[in-house]
Parts: structure tokens; sequence; C-alpha cells
């Protein structure tokens, strides 16, 4: 396992933790659940970018397949559902 420096990774790990920071103040301001549905589908992206990072990408390619699904899917339900209270 070695460390490939991508810029372009990097940059998208730290704006999916920003996010993700960004998501839980959010949830601690207004009290709802939604925010934190919305940075768990950035926690997602943030695991797969942290395995290419790590250079396990091809070793785990099936698990990134299920991981960015999950993330994609994720997002747009917390947009779209009213609230979840």
């Amino acid at each position: 396992m070695q460390l490939l420096p991508d810029p372009v990774t990097i940059i998208n790990l730290f704006l999916c933790i920003l996010i993700g920071m960004i998501c839980l103040i959010g949830y601690v301001k207004i009290r709802s659940i939604t925010p934190l549905v919305i940075g768990a589908a950035f926690f997602l992206f943030g695991i797969s970018h942290a395995a290419t990072l790590l250079d396990l990408k091809t070793a785990l390619e099936q698990e990134m397949i299920v991981i960015r699904t999950l993330g994609y899917i994720t997002r747009p339900f917390a947009v779209t559902y009213p609230r979840f209270e």
C-alpha cells in the first residue's frame, strides 16, 4: 500500500471532510437530521477518496462501487425529503 499524491483526490477528500463538518454544525443549529444524512453521503464519498489515495482502489473495486452508489443515492434522498424529524 502506497500513498498516491493525486491533487484532485486530495482536494475532494478535504472538501468531503469540510462539508461533513458543516453538516454537523447545521444539525446542531437546526436539530434536523437532514444535514446529517447529507453529511453521511459525503462521508461515503470521503471513504472512496481515502481508499483511492491509499492505492486500494483496485483491491476494493466492488466495495467502492457499493460505497459510491450509496453516497449517490443518499444525497438526493436527503435533499428532496422534506424533513427527517
